[in-house]
């Protein structure tokens, strides 16, 4: 079906601008008249991402309409006329036009999950089954609630990793562009010059000349190569299967990095399994939907295989310690929530102590990361000083002025 960039007003005049699938113009009016709007102009685009990025939907645009729409629900506002006052005060025109789709889809006679499963790339299955939940229940604005504080949650678990991050790489990205400079364009004329007096050159500084002239010769390489490699692995990453699984468990054991990974994607499937489980979803089917939040595929292969075994009438405390990729820390909490009858409180637990740990390790990575680079450096400048400098005042010294 066509995609159509259209211009509308609703009946207060306003000027409303979005995008809409459409069989042709005839389609498009009266699918626009469903949702109050005349239409005014309208050009048939190909779909697809904006180059920019502007239309991408963000987790902070989920979090805002989750957060919106609870307020809303709890206020007693129908969930149709919340989706149109969110629509109107949207400002990414990508989640625009996706609430203007839900509200056509609820329109024509489909539930809110059913009309949120149509964009299963910016409602993941977790979300669309715990609205789903929700609407079962007549408990909308409390399953919001849950879903927003999720939201909030791994936000500022992404948040913090990115600044932990970022300062380091930016600090040894210009450390890295300075060294390159000194070693194609400084180092060789000076270890001519030592060469040309005639001076003796040890093993480190002839390390350091081929280098520089490696460096001089084919810097573009040096450039190219992460770039090459990145691309490469990710190729094999989507493409092999038993590639991707291999690289999914050299990622929880990267120094630093793998165990921050792994505590992460544990806590997010504790949480997401206790949230569903507290929504009254079956154990089996919290286990299976809550999986897709860790994207692992060695966690979720030790998932798949405590799900059979729970299938096939195993404990959930036992089924998962069999699988032998949890924490000592989560079987124990699965036995105590199993034995009191709140798994979902056991499991709240376990997502606290992981969030607070993973909290900890965060607050302390940037210094660790900052420590390691101004090793690596210190050790390449010594490196430099002692190549460059030891030969040039031996050489200097045997000089007869």
């Amino acid at each position: 079906m066509p995609l159509f960039k259209y211009k509308a007003v609703d009946r207060s005049g306003k000027t409303i601008q979005g995008s809409l699938d459409a069989g042709n113009i005839a389609d498009l009016e009266l699918r626009l008249e469903k949702m109050n709007l005349d239409l005014v102009t309208c050009k048939q685009k190909q779909p697809g991402a904006d180059i920019f990025g502007r239309n991408k939907i963000t987790r902070r645009d989920l979090i805002n309409f989750s957060f919106h729409l609870e307020q809303l629900t709890r206020s007693g506002v129908p969930i149709i006329d919340g989706l149109t006052d969110l629509r109107e005060g949207e400002e990414n025109p990508g989640f625009r036009d996706v609430i203007s789709s839900l509200i056509e889809a609820i329109e024509g006679g489909s539930s809110f999950s059913l009309a949120l499963s149509m964009y299963p790339k910016v409602f993941d299955g977790v979300f669309v089954s715990l609205i789903k939940v929700g609407e079962k229940s007549g408990q909308m604005a409390t399953v919001l609630v849950d879903i927003t504080e999720t939201l909030k949650w791994q936000d500022e678990i992404i948040a913090k990793a990115r600044k932990a991050v970022t300062y380091p790489a930016v600090i040894g990205t210009l450390i890295f562009s300075v060294i390159m400079f000194l070693m194609i364009f400084v180092v060789p004329d000076i270890m001519s010059a030592i060469v040309g007096l005639g001076g003796e050159i040890p093993f480190h500084s002839l390390a350091l000349m081929a280098t520089s002239e490696f460096l001089v010769n084919y810097w573009y390489l040096v450039i190219m190569a992460p770039f090459v490699v990145f691309f490469i692995l990710r190729h094999f990453y989507k493409s092999s299967d038993k590639f991707h699984f291999k690289m999914d468990g050299v990622l929880l054991n990267i120094w630093l990095f793998g165990d921050i990974s792994e505590k992460i994607k544990i806590s997010r499937f504790t949480r997401y399994f206790a949230l569903m489980f507290a929504s009254g979803i079956t154990v089996l089917d919290a286990i299976n939907l809550s999986k897709s939040v860790v994207s692992n595929r060695v966690l979720e292969d030790g998932i798949d295989r405590a799900w059979v075994q729970i299938s096939e009438g195993g404990s959930i405390s036992e089924s998962f310690q069999n699988i032998g990729i949890f924490p000592p820390l989560v079987i124990r909490m699965l036995k105590v929530g199993e034995s009191t009858g709140r798994m979902d409180e056991s499991l709240k637990n376990v997502s606290y102590f992981f969030e607070r740990d993973i909290n900890d390790k965060m607050d302390t990575m940037e210094p660790v990361l900052q420590t390691a680079l101004l090793a690596t450096i210190g050790m390449v400048v010594l490196w430099l000083i002692v190549s460059v400098f030891g030969p040039m005042y031996d050489t200097i010294s045997t000089i007869d002025f």
